[in-house]
Parts: C-alpha cells; sequence; structure tokens
C-alpha cells in the first residue's frame, strides 16, 4: 500500500520540511527530512487504512497545499517574488512546474504529522495501531526516528518538532487523529 501513498507522502513530507526546515546543513536537512517522512507515513496510513481508500485518493487527489500554506504564511501573500516554501523563482522556468508537487500535500495527513512529531505519547499510540491495523504486516519498517528520537534528531528537527511552531497546523485536525486513536476504533473496516 506504500507505493499507492508515496507520491501523497513524499509531497506532504517535502511540504512540512520546507515549512519547517532544518538550519543545520546536509546532515541534519536529511535527519529532519526523515522524521518528517515517518511522521507523514504513519499519519497517511491511519488516514487512508484501506487499498480502496489508497485508491479513493489517488484518484480524488488530496486537496493541495493551498491552505497549509495560507496558516503558515507561506502563501506569499500575492506578490510575484515569493511563491512559498520549496519553489525556485527563476526566469527560465514555468512557475507552475515547481509548485505541482503542492498539490499532492494532504492538509490531514500533514496535521496528524504534525500531532505525531510534536506529541511523543500520540506518537507511540499512533505507531501501535499501524501495527496492529496490519499496515507494516510483510515490510520491514522501524518509525525510530520519529518515537525515539536522539539529540541529533532532535536538533536536526528543532523548527519541525516545535510544539509552538507547530500548533497551527496541528490543531486542524488534532480531534480526527484523537478519534481515529481512540481505543476500540477499527482501523481496517
Amino acid at each position: 500500500m506504500l507505493a499507492d501513498l508515496s507520491p501523497l507522502i513524499a509531497a506532504t513530507a517535502q511540504w512540512l520540511t520546507c515549512a519547517y526546515p532544518s538550519g543545520g546543513g546536509a546532515l541534519a536537512s536529511a535527519l529532519c527530512e526523515v522524521q518528517a517522512r515517518q511522521a507523514v507515513t504513519v499519519a497517511a496510513w491511519l488516514r487512508y487504512p484501506t487499498p480502496m481508500d489508497a485508491a479513493l485518493v489517488h484518484m480524488a487527489g488530496p486537496g493541495g497545499s493551498a491552505r497549509l500554506d495560507w496558516i503558515t504564511g507561506a502563501d506569499g501573500g500575492g506578490t510575484d517574488d515569493s511563491h512559498g516554501p520549496c519553489t525556485r523563482d527563476t526566469d527560465d522556468t514555468d512557475d507552475t512546474d515547481d509548485r505541482a508537487w503542492r498539490t499532492w500535500v494532504d492538509e490531514v495527513v500533514a496535521s496528524w504529522a504534525a500531532c505525531l512529531l510534536t506529541d511523543p505519547e500520540l506518537a507511540d499510540l499512533a505507531v501501535a495501531a499501524v501495527a496492529d491495523g496490519g499496515q507494516t504486516a510483510g515490510t520491514p519498517v522501524e518509525f525510530r526516528r520519529l518515537i525515539a528520537p536522539d539529540a541529533a534528531d532532535r536538533r536536526a528537527a528543532a523548527l519541525l518538532r516545535h510544539p509552538d511552531l507547530l500548533a497551527p497546523v496541528a490543531e486542524l485536525h488534532h480531534a480526527q487523529l484523537l478519534e481515529r486513536l481512540r481505543p476500540g476504533q477499527a482501523l481496517i473496516a
């Protein structure tokens, strides 16, 4: 199922790392990206637990990053010289191509991932729910950097794990995540 959700996972993780970047060089950026990708993967597997769910989001599309960009102030405010995080602004590049990946960003998954990155107990519950739901069956998956980050991980993702900075995104769909993780809630219908 990961293959079905891979465009959504890649785009949403990219959005998170662009909105909350690491400031410490290539290694720190890689560690930050891994943490974002692990949080987004867990969130996506919780949000789209069945192959049918994954197929439907693949057909309909996840909605894009417009609201998230607006909430975080990364929408450029209508100016011509700023198009949000992770876009190039060069004369020889079509701006639409630079932002095409943003259509695969899933707001709910980004919100849930933000919740997981800022709340270790919630992250533990979510990883356990994914494991219990069978999404990791037959797949060697480790979420150590999400649920047990070391000092280097924390330094690399200082912005990405900062509860106050992520609060506007995390609060969007926090209640839905808590409902999904409620004891007795089946992930696979």
